[in-house]
Protein backbone atom coordinates (compact mmCIF):
# COMPACT_ATOMS: atom_id res chain seq x y z
CA UNK A 1 0.00 0.00 0.00
CA UNK A 2 1.34 3.43 -0.98
CA UNK A 3 0.93 6.08 1.64
CA UNK A 4 2.14 9.57 2.66
CA UNK A 5 4.90 11.46 0.89
CA UNK A 6 6.05 8.50 -1.20
CA UNK A 7 2.60 8.13 -2.70
CA UNK A 8 2.38 11.82 -3.47
CA UNK A 9 5.71 11.75 -5.29
CA UNK A 10 4.67 8.82 -7.43
CA UNK A 11 1.38 10.49 -8.37
CA UNK A 12 3.24 13.68 -9.38
CA UNK A 13 5.73 11.71 -11.45
CA UNK A 14 2.91 9.93 -13.24
CA UNK A 15 1.19 13.24 -13.95
CA UNK A 16 4.40 14.69 -15.43
CA UNK A 17 4.85 11.62 -17.60
CA UNK A 18 1.29 11.88 -18.94
CA UNK A 19 1.67 15.61 -19.60
CA UNK A 20 5.00 15.10 -21.39
CA UNK A 21 3.49 12.36 -23.51
CA UNK A 22 0.65 14.63 -24.52
CA UNK A 23 3.02 17.43 -25.43
CA UNK A 24 5.15 15.13 -27.54
CA UNK A 25 2.07 13.83 -29.31
CA UNK A 26 0.97 17.34 -30.21
CA UNK A 27 4.47 18.52 -31.10
CA UNK A 28 4.40 21.19 -28.41
CA UNK A 29 7.86 20.31 -27.14
CA UNK A 30 10.68 21.67 -29.29
CA UNK A 31 13.99 19.99 -29.94
CA UNK A 32 17.09 21.25 -28.19
CA UNK A 33 18.95 23.85 -30.25
CA UNK A 34 21.70 22.48 -32.49
CA UNK A 35 25.25 22.94 -31.31
CA UNK A 36 26.79 26.16 -32.58
CA UNK A 37 29.19 25.79 -35.50
CA UNK A 38 32.65 27.07 -34.70
CA UNK A 39 34.06 29.56 -37.20
CA UNK A 40 37.28 28.29 -38.82
CA UNK A 41 40.70 29.83 -38.55
CA UNK A 42 42.26 30.59 -41.95
CA UNK A 43 45.87 31.48 -42.76
CA UNK A 44 45.03 33.88 -45.61
CA UNK A 45 45.23 37.52 -44.56
CA UNK A 46 41.73 38.20 -45.86
CA UNK A 47 38.64 36.07 -46.31
CA UNK A 48 34.91 36.33 -46.84
CA UNK A 49 32.04 33.88 -47.16
CA UNK A 50 28.37 34.42 -47.91
CA UNK A 51 25.22 32.43 -48.39
CA UNK A 52 25.02 33.01 -52.13
CA UNK A 53 21.26 32.48 -52.19
CA UNK A 54 20.53 35.21 -49.65
CA UNK A 55 23.70 37.31 -49.63
CA UNK A 56 24.01 36.86 -45.86
CA UNK A 57 27.55 37.08 -44.48
CA UNK A 58 28.73 33.81 -42.95
CA UNK A 59 32.41 34.59 -42.30
CA UNK A 60 34.65 37.63 -42.52
CA UNK A 61 38.34 38.22 -41.85
CA UNK A 62 39.72 41.61 -42.86
CA UNK A 63 36.97 41.42 -45.48
CA UNK A 64 37.23 45.11 -46.44
CA UNK A 65 41.00 45.49 -46.44
CA UNK A 66 42.33 46.38 -49.89
CA UNK A 67 44.73 43.83 -51.38
CA UNK A 68 46.26 42.99 -54.74
CA UNK A 69 43.92 40.81 -56.75
CA UNK A 70 46.28 39.10 -59.22
CA UNK A 71 44.35 37.06 -61.80
CA UNK A 72 41.08 37.13 -59.85
CA UNK A 73 40.81 40.45 -61.72
CA UNK A 74 39.72 38.38 -64.71
CA UNK A 75 36.36 37.71 -63.04
CA UNK A 76 35.56 41.38 -63.63
CA UNK A 77 36.98 41.25 -67.15
CA UNK A 78 34.54 38.43 -67.91
CA UNK A 79 31.70 40.32 -66.25
CA UNK A 80 32.23 43.36 -68.47
CA UNK A 81 32.46 41.24 -71.62
CA UNK A 82 29.31 39.29 -70.79
CA UNK A 83 27.45 42.52 -70.01
CA UNK A 84 27.90 43.86 -73.55
CA UNK A 85 24.64 44.47 -75.36
CA UNK A 86 23.88 42.13 -78.26
CA UNK A 87 26.89 39.99 -77.41
CA UNK A 88 27.57 37.22 -79.93
CA UNK A 89 29.79 34.59 -78.30
CA UNK A 90 30.60 33.13 -81.72
CA UNK A 91 32.12 36.37 -83.03
CA UNK A 92 35.69 35.72 -84.13
CA UNK A 93 38.46 38.09 -83.02
CA UNK A 94 41.92 38.25 -84.61
CA UNK A 95 44.91 37.95 -82.27
CA UNK A 96 47.18 40.96 -82.85
CA UNK A 97 50.95 41.25 -82.65
CA UNK A 98 50.51 43.67 -79.75
CA UNK A 99 49.12 40.82 -77.68
CA UNK A 100 52.18 38.66 -78.24
CA UNK A 101 54.44 41.62 -77.49
CA UNK A 102 52.60 42.21 -74.22
CA UNK A 103 52.99 38.61 -73.07
CA UNK A 104 56.70 38.60 -73.94
CA UNK A 105 57.39 41.93 -72.21
CA UNK A 106 55.49 41.06 -69.01
CA UNK A 107 56.13 37.33 -68.78
CA UNK A 108 52.41 36.95 -68.14
CA UNK A 109 50.53 33.66 -68.07
CA UNK A 110 49.34 32.69 -71.51
CA UNK A 111 46.72 30.58 -73.24
CA UNK A 112 49.15 30.16 -76.13
CA UNK A 113 47.17 32.21 -78.63
CA UNK A 114 48.87 32.65 -82.00
CA UNK A 115 49.14 35.98 -83.82
CA UNK A 116 46.84 36.08 -86.83
CA UNK A 117 44.49 33.38 -85.59
CA UNK A 118 40.80 34.17 -85.30
CA UNK A 119 39.28 33.06 -82.00
CA UNK A 120 35.65 33.00 -80.89
CA UNK A 121 34.72 35.24 -77.96
CA UNK A 122 33.41 32.13 -76.19
CA UNK A 123 36.79 30.43 -76.57
CA UNK A 124 38.61 33.55 -75.39
CA UNK A 125 36.59 33.35 -72.16
CA UNK A 126 37.75 29.76 -71.69
CA UNK A 127 41.33 30.78 -72.50
CA UNK A 128 41.19 33.57 -69.92
CA UNK A 129 39.44 31.69 -67.11
CA UNK A 130 40.95 28.19 -67.32
CA UNK A 131 44.72 28.57 -67.95
CA UNK A 132 44.45 32.21 -66.82
CA UNK A 133 45.56 33.50 -70.20
CA UNK A 134 46.50 37.18 -70.06
CA UNK A 135 46.67 37.06 -73.85
CA UNK A 136 43.00 36.08 -74.01
CA UNK A 137 42.15 38.84 -71.54
CA UNK A 138 43.94 41.41 -73.68
CA UNK A 139 42.21 40.27 -76.88
CA UNK A 140 38.86 40.69 -75.12
CA UNK A 141 39.77 44.09 -73.67
CA UNK A 142 40.92 45.29 -77.10
CA UNK A 143 37.75 43.96 -78.73
CA UNK A 144 35.26 45.46 -76.27
CA UNK A 145 37.03 48.73 -75.45
CA UNK A 146 36.55 51.92 -77.48
CA UNK A 147 39.30 53.90 -79.17
CA UNK A 148 41.51 54.17 -82.23
CA UNK A 149 44.50 52.22 -80.87
CA UNK A 150 45.05 49.03 -78.85
CA UNK A 151 46.28 51.14 -75.93
CA UNK A 152 43.24 53.39 -76.03
CA UNK A 153 40.83 50.50 -76.31
CA UNK A 154 42.32 48.51 -73.44
CA UNK A 155 42.36 51.63 -71.22
CA UNK A 156 38.73 52.28 -72.08
CA UNK A 157 37.89 48.68 -71.22
CA UNK A 158 39.57 49.06 -67.82
CA UNK A 159 37.44 52.16 -67.20
CA UNK A 160 34.39 50.00 -67.93
CA UNK A 161 35.63 47.57 -65.28
CA UNK A 162 35.77 50.38 -62.72
CA UNK A 163 32.34 51.64 -63.72
CA UNK A 164 30.97 48.13 -63.27
CA UNK A 165 32.65 47.85 -59.87
CA UNK A 166 30.88 51.01 -58.71
CA UNK A 167 27.53 49.77 -59.99
CA UNK A 168 27.96 46.56 -57.99
CA UNK A 169 28.78 48.44 -54.79
CA UNK A 170 32.44 47.42 -54.78
CA UNK A 171 33.49 50.47 -52.77
CA UNK A 172 37.02 49.26 -51.99
CA UNK A 173 38.01 48.21 -55.50
CA UNK A 174 40.00 49.78 -58.33
CA UNK A 175 41.36 48.20 -61.48
CA UNK A 176 44.29 49.43 -63.55
CA UNK A 177 44.63 46.29 -65.66
CA UNK A 178 42.44 43.79 -67.49
CA UNK A 179 44.36 40.77 -66.20
CA UNK A 180 45.66 41.58 -62.72
CA UNK A 181 49.20 42.55 -63.67
CA UNK A 182 49.06 45.68 -61.56
CA UNK A 183 50.47 49.02 -62.59
CA UNK A 184 50.35 50.16 -58.98
CA UNK A 185 46.63 50.60 -58.43
CA UNK A 186 44.86 47.28 -58.92
CA UNK A 187 43.18 46.19 -55.73
CA UNK A 188 40.01 44.82 -54.20
CA UNK A 189 38.80 43.07 -51.05
CA UNK A 190 37.41 39.61 -50.26
CA UNK A 191 33.93 41.08 -49.84
CA UNK A 192 34.08 43.05 -53.10
CA UNK A 193 35.39 40.11 -55.12
CA UNK A 194 32.52 38.04 -53.78
CA UNK A 195 30.08 40.74 -54.95
CA UNK A 196 31.24 40.57 -58.56
CA UNK A 197 31.37 36.77 -58.38
CA UNK A 198 27.78 36.56 -57.17
CA UNK A 199 26.67 38.85 -59.99
CA UNK A 200 28.48 37.14 -62.85
CA UNK A 201 27.67 33.61 -61.65
CA UNK A 202 24.08 34.41 -62.62
CA UNK A 203 25.29 34.29 -66.22
CA UNK A 204 24.94 30.74 -67.57
CA UNK A 205 27.91 31.08 -69.94
CA UNK A 206 30.25 32.21 -67.19
CA UNK A 207 29.03 29.48 -64.84
CA UNK A 208 29.64 26.85 -67.52
CA UNK A 209 33.13 28.17 -68.28
CA UNK A 210 34.46 28.34 -64.72
CA UNK A 211 33.29 24.86 -63.72
CA UNK A 212 35.01 23.29 -66.75
CA UNK A 213 38.15 21.32 -65.87
CA UNK A 214 39.61 21.26 -69.39
CA UNK A 215 38.74 22.63 -72.80
CA UNK A 216 40.14 22.33 -76.31
CA UNK A 217 39.51 25.32 -78.57
CA UNK A 218 39.65 25.46 -82.35
CA UNK A 219 40.85 28.63 -84.06
CA UNK A 220 41.03 29.76 -87.67
CA UNK A 221 44.53 30.40 -89.00
CA UNK A 222 45.65 33.14 -91.39
CA UNK A 223 45.29 30.70 -94.29
CA UNK A 224 41.74 29.77 -93.29
CA UNK A 225 42.51 26.32 -91.94
CA UNK A 226 41.38 25.07 -88.53
CA UNK A 227 43.91 24.90 -85.72
CA UNK A 228 43.23 22.67 -82.71
CA UNK A 229 44.75 24.40 -79.71
CA UNK A 230 46.59 22.64 -76.93
CA UNK A 231 44.01 21.68 -74.29
CA UNK A 232 43.53 24.30 -71.59
CA UNK A 233 43.44 22.98 -68.02
CA UNK A 234 41.70 24.88 -65.25
CA UNK A 235 44.11 26.21 -62.62
CA UNK A 236 41.42 25.68 -59.97
CA UNK A 237 42.22 22.23 -58.54
CA UNK A 238 39.23 22.41 -56.17
CA UNK A 239 36.70 21.94 -58.98
CA UNK A 240 34.31 19.13 -58.17
CA UNK A 241 35.40 18.87 -54.54
CA UNK A 242 32.37 18.99 -52.25
CA UNK A 243 30.25 20.78 -54.84
CA UNK A 244 32.85 23.38 -55.88
CA UNK A 245 31.77 25.16 -59.10
CA UNK A 246 34.64 27.60 -59.64
CA UNK A 247 35.59 30.42 -59.86
CA UNK A 248 39.11 31.84 -60.32
CA UNK A 249 42.57 31.50 -58.88
CA UNK A 250 45.14 34.26 -58.65
CA UNK A 251 48.78 34.41 -57.66
CA UNK A 252 51.67 36.83 -57.75
CA UNK A 253 54.85 37.84 -55.97
CA UNK A 254 53.07 40.49 -53.91
CA UNK A 255 49.48 39.27 -54.13
CA UNK A 256 50.57 35.79 -52.95
CA UNK A 257 47.70 33.31 -53.47
CA UNK A 258 44.03 34.21 -53.95
CA UNK A 259 40.88 32.34 -54.87
CA UNK A 260 37.34 33.41 -55.59
CA UNK A 261 35.13 30.37 -55.09
CA UNK A 262 31.57 29.08 -55.26
CA UNK A 263 30.09 25.77 -54.18
CA UNK A 264 26.65 24.15 -54.03
CA UNK A 265 25.66 20.95 -52.26
CA UNK A 266 22.27 19.58 -51.25
CA UNK A 267 20.61 22.85 -52.15
CA UNK A 268 23.00 24.92 -50.03
CA UNK A 269 25.11 27.49 -51.89
CA UNK A 270 28.12 29.40 -50.62
CA UNK A 271 30.45 31.86 -52.26
CA UNK A 272 33.49 33.79 -51.16
CA UNK A 273 37.12 34.73 -51.55
CA UNK A 274 40.44 34.37 -49.81
CA UNK A 275 43.27 36.80 -50.49
CA UNK A 276 46.99 36.83 -49.69
CA UNK A 277 47.40 33.21 -48.63
CA UNK A 278 51.06 32.30 -48.16
CA UNK A 279 50.97 29.24 -50.45
CA UNK A 280 48.73 27.42 -52.89
CA UNK A 281 48.36 24.58 -50.38
CA UNK A 282 47.28 26.96 -47.60
CA UNK A 283 44.87 28.66 -50.00
CA UNK A 284 43.24 25.31 -50.74
CA UNK A 285 43.02 24.38 -47.06
CA UNK A 286 41.46 27.75 -46.21
CA UNK A 287 38.81 27.48 -48.90
CA UNK A 288 37.92 23.91 -47.92
CA UNK A 289 37.43 25.06 -44.34
CA UNK A 290 35.19 27.92 -45.43
CA UNK A 291 33.06 25.80 -47.74
CA UNK A 292 32.51 23.15 -45.06
CA UNK A 293 31.76 25.83 -42.49
CA UNK A 294 29.31 27.51 -44.84
CA UNK A 295 27.37 24.31 -45.44
CA UNK A 296 27.21 23.61 -41.70
CA UNK A 297 26.16 27.17 -40.93
CA UNK A 298 23.30 27.14 -43.46
CA UNK A 299 21.96 23.68 -42.62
Amino acid sequence: MITGIKGTRLRKAAAVAVTSGALLATGALTAAPAQAVTAPSITAKGGFLMNSATGKTLFAKAADTKRLTASTTKVMTAKVVLSQSNLNLDTKVTVKQAVSDYIVSTGASSAGLIVGDKVKVRDLLYGMMLPSGCDAAMVLADKFGSGSTVSARTKNFISKMNTMAKSLGMTNTHFDSFDGISNGSNYSTPRDLTKVARSVMKNSTFKTVVKTKSYTAKTITKTGSTRTMKTWTNTNTLLGWNGTLGIKTGSGTEAKYCLVFAATKNGESVMGAVMTASSAANRTTDVKKLINYGYAKIS
